[in-house]
């Protein structure tokens, strides 16, 4: 069994440094070894849900302003065509519209992680777009179709941010985190823990410092949490595997649910 997993993808630079989130990526691929990988990435945004199918991806560099080695990083990872087809069988079972993609590469909210977690690249990928005007049940009820996809040795991951705004960033980089930042993320884990959709689907009215953490027009870092916890649909649990904040507020979360 695969879990689902919630990871922070933070800032591109994620990619070149070493500290205690990064060990905590290399040590999720140090301890599962899927057949393939499903990514949710913040950055592909559409509406239907999309879902990859390519042989080789390429590289995207959708960022500006990083050093020249950023640009130079290749994450060279293959598709997987039976998992891709799988994914549209079971999205169909469950009348969920769709569409297939044949070109796109993966974007740095999907390779940054992946990177991170299986730096190699030998693990086949299926990048799938998120839906940020879809209400939190409908992108759960995505997550959940893929659930089984679980059972097959697939790990489902979630590439976003919990808190990801950059009206709110510090940029001298305070040591202490932001008292709300906190507040928002300790909310979240308390009623994942209790599987309570009702109120994580209402985030926005019932979480402290919702508006803060997910700001207005802005949601897209936030909704992949809904895809993981509905892939976990079937076994509702949750470990904290790492939790951090750069500049104040950005969150570095990797959760795992299920597996």
């Amino acid at each position: 069994m695969q879990p689902a997993i919630f990871a922070a993808h933070g800032s591109p630079m994620l990619a070149l440094e070493e500290n205690e989130y990064t060990r905590a990526l290399r040590a999720l691929g140090e301890q599962y070894s899927p057949r393939a990988i499903v990514v949710f990435t913040a950055h592909w945004e559409t509406d239907p849900q999309m879902i990859s199918d390519v042989a080789y991806y390429g590289t995207i560099h959708d960022f500006g302003g990083f050093p020249p080695e950023l640009y130079r990083m290749q994450y060279p990872a293959q598709g997987d065509a039976a998992t891709a087809a799988r994914i549209a069988d079971l999205l169909k079972e469950a009348g969920v519209p769709f569409d297939v993609d044949r070109h796109r590469g993966l974007d740095h909210g999907a390779w940054v992680p992946l990177k991170l977690i299986y730096p190699e690249a030998t693990v086949p990928v299926v990048q799938m777009s998120v839906n940020p005007w879809a209400p939190p049940a409908e992108q759960y009820r995505i997550g959940q179709a893929l659930a089984p996809l679980r059972r097959e040795g697939v790990m489902i991951l979630a590439s976003g941010g919990t808190i990801h705004n950059f009206r709110t960033i510090r940029w001298d980089d305070p040591p202490e985190a932001d008292a709300w930042a906190v507040a928002f993320d300790d909310w979240l884990l308390e009623r994942i823990a209790a599987w309570d959709l009702p109120a994580l689907f209402d985030y926005e009215q019932q979480a402290p410092g919702a508006r803060l953490a997910v700001p207005p027009g802005g949601n897209e870092h936030f909704i992949p949490l809904f895809y993981a916890l509905g892939a976990a649909d079937d076994q509702r649990t949750v470990r904290e595997l790492h939790r951090s904040y750069r500049y104040g507020n950005l969150s570095h979360a990797l959760w795992q649910f299920g597996g």
